[in-house]
C-alpha cells in the first residue's frame, strides 16, 4: 500500500475511528469510576460491601446488555454497512448518559432512583455492545495485511484512551469537589458534557467511508439477510474459541482499571481521587506500549504475544496484589503500571485475532457477539465477583486468583486456535 493511501487511510478512517472510540469509552466508564459516590446516593445502606455490591451489580447488569447489542447492531452492520450503525449506536450512547447526569437519587424519589439508573446502564450497554466491536472491524477491514495487527490495537489504544479520559475527569471532578458542598453532585458534570462528546462523535462517523470489504459485498449481491444464523450454522466452534479468548482480557481489564480503583478507595482507604490519579497514570501506560505490541504481533503473530500476556498474568498477579496490598500511593502505582504492561499484552493482538476469523458478510455479527458475550460474562461481572470473593473468603488477595485461572484458560484456548497474522481476510 502506498504511503498517499494509507495517509489517506488515516485522515479518512482511522483518525475519526479512534476520536469516535474516546469519546464513546469515556461515556461508559464514569459509572465504575463513581461507583463509590453513586453507590451512596442511590443505594443508601449502613454497609458500604452491600452499596458497592449493589452499584456493582448494576454495572453487570449493564455488560448483559452487550451480547443482545452485538445482535442487534451486528444484524444491521452486515446487512446496511458498518458506518451507519456505527453512527447510530454513538447516540444511544451519549443520549443514556446524559440522562444519567439527570437523575434524582434516592432521597429524592427511593428506589425509583435506583430502577432508572439501571435502565440507563441497560441503553448503554446496548449501544457499546454494537459500537467498539463494530468499529474493530470496520478499521482493521481498511488495513493492510501487514498492519490488521498494528490497527487493531489501535481501536483498543482509543478504548482506553476514552477510559483514560474519564479517570482523569473523575480525578480532577473529585479532588475540586471533596470537603466541599459540591462533592455529592460533582458527578454528575463529567455525564452531561456527554451530550457535547456525543456530538462530536456523531459527526465524525457520518463523515466516513463505507469498507471496501463490505462494499465489495454489496455491488455483487452477497450480502447475508440472517447474519446471526449463518454465524451460528458456519462458524460455531470459531465463535466459542472467541468468547474463550476474550476473557482474560476482558476481566483482567475491569479488574485491573475499574474495578481497583474502588478496592483502593474501600478496603485500602486511599482516597478516590488519588485512586484515579494512579489509575490514570497505569492508562497513559497501556497507551504507550499496546500499539507496540500490536506491532510486534504482526511481526511474530498474533499466539505469540497474547500467550506471553497470559503466562506473565499466571505468574504476578499475586504478587502484584501483595504489593498493591502495602496501602501506599507508591505500592498502588507501581502494582498497576505492572498489570497495565500485562493487560496490554494479552489485549494487543486479540481484535486482529477475532477479525482474521470470520468473513466479510458476517464478520460485524460474528466477531461482536462472542467479543460482548465474554464481556458481559467475564468483564462486567468482575467487580462484582471480586467484592464477593473478597467477602467470602476474608481476604483482599482474592481477585488474584480469577486472575490466575483467566491466564489458565486463554492458554488452553490460544494452543487450539490457528495463526492467522500473514493471511489475507476470509
Amino acid at each position: 500500500m502506498s504511503s498517499a493511501v494509507v495517509g489517506e487511510t488515516k485522515r479518512s478512517v482511522i483518525i475519526p475511528g479512534i476520536i469516535g472510540n474516546i469519546l464513546e469509552w469515556y461515556d461508559f466508564s464514569l459509572y465504575g469510576y463513581f461507583a463509590p459516590v453513586i453507590s451512596g446516593l442511590f443505594f443508601p445502606t449502613n454497609n458500604p460491601t452491600t452499596a458497592l455490591l449493589k452499584t456493582f451489580g448494576v454495572f453487570a447488569v449493564g455488560f448483559l446488555m452487550r451480547p443482545i447489542g452485538a445482535i442487534f447492531f451486528g444484524h444491521f452492520g452486515d446487512r446496511f454497512g458498518r458506518k451507519k450503525t456505527l453512527a447510530i449506536s454513538i447516540i444511544l450512547m451519549a443520549l443514556s448518559t446524559v440522562i444519567m447526569g439527570l437523575l434524582p437519587t434516592h432521597a429524592e424519589i427511593g428506589v425509583l432512583a435506583g430502577i432508572l439508573l439501571t435502565v440507563c446502564r441497560l441503553l448503554q450497554g446496548l449501544a457499546v455492545g454494537g459500537e467498539f466491536s463494530g468499529s474493530i472491524v470496520y478499521i482493521i477491514e481498511h488495513a493492510p495485511t501487514e498492519r490488521r495487527g498494528m490497527y487493531g490495537s489501535l481501536t483498543m489504544f482509543s478504548a482506553f484512551a476514552g477510559l483514560l479520559l474519564g479517570s482523569v475527569v473523575g480525578a480532577i471532578v473529585g479532588g475540586l469537589a471533596e470537603g466541599t458542598e459540591y462533592a455529592n453532585m460533582a458527578w454528575r458534570f463529567p455525564f452531561l458534557f456527554g451530550i457535547v462528546l456525543g456530538a462530536v462523535g456523531l459527526y465524525l462517523r457520518l463523515r466516513m467511508p463505507e469498507t471496501p470489504g463490505f462494499i465489495k459485498l454489496q455491488k455483487v449481491g452477497q450480502t447475508t439477510k440472517q447474519p446471526l444464523l449463518d454465524s451460528f450454522r458456519e462458524h460455531p466452534l470459531d465463535m466459542f474459541k472467541g468468547t474463550l479468548l476474550v476473557f482474560l482480557p476482558a476481566m483482567g481489564f475491569y479488574m485491573c482499571f475499574v474495578y481497583l480503583s474502588s478496592y483502593l478507595s474501600i478496603y485500602l482507604k486511599i482516597p478516590l481521587h488519588t485512586a484515579l490519579v494512579v489509575n490514570s497514570i497505569s492508562m497513559i501506560v497501556i497507551l504507550l506500549v499496546i500499539p507496540w505490541f500490536g506491532h510486534l504481533s504482526d511481526k511474530y503473530g498474533r499466539k505469540p504475544i497474547l500467550s506471553i500476556g497470559a503466562i506473565s498474568i499466571c505468574i504476578l498477579s499475586y504478587p502484584l496484589f501483595l504489593l498493591l496490598g502495602k496501602g501506599t500511593f507508591a505500592s498502588a502505582l507501581t502494582s498497576q503500571i505492572f498489570f497495565a504492561i500485562l493487560i496490554s499484552l494479552c489485549y494487543a493482538a486479540v481484535p486482529a485475532t477475532l477479525v482474521e476469523m470470520f468473513p466479510t458478510k458476517i464478520r460485524y455479527t460474528a466477531m461482536s457477539f462472542p467479543y460482548n458475550l465474554s464481556n458481559a460474562i467475564f468483564g462486567g461481572t468482575a467487580p462484582l465477583f471480586a467484592t464477593l470473593l473478597i467477602e467470602k473468603t476474608g481476604t483482599i488477595m482474592a481477585p488474584s486468583f480469577y486472575l490466575i485461572f483467566s491466564g489458565i484458560v486463554m492458554l488452553l484456548t490460544l494452543f487450539c486456535l490457528k495463526e492467522t497474522y500473514n493471511k489475507s481476510l476470509p
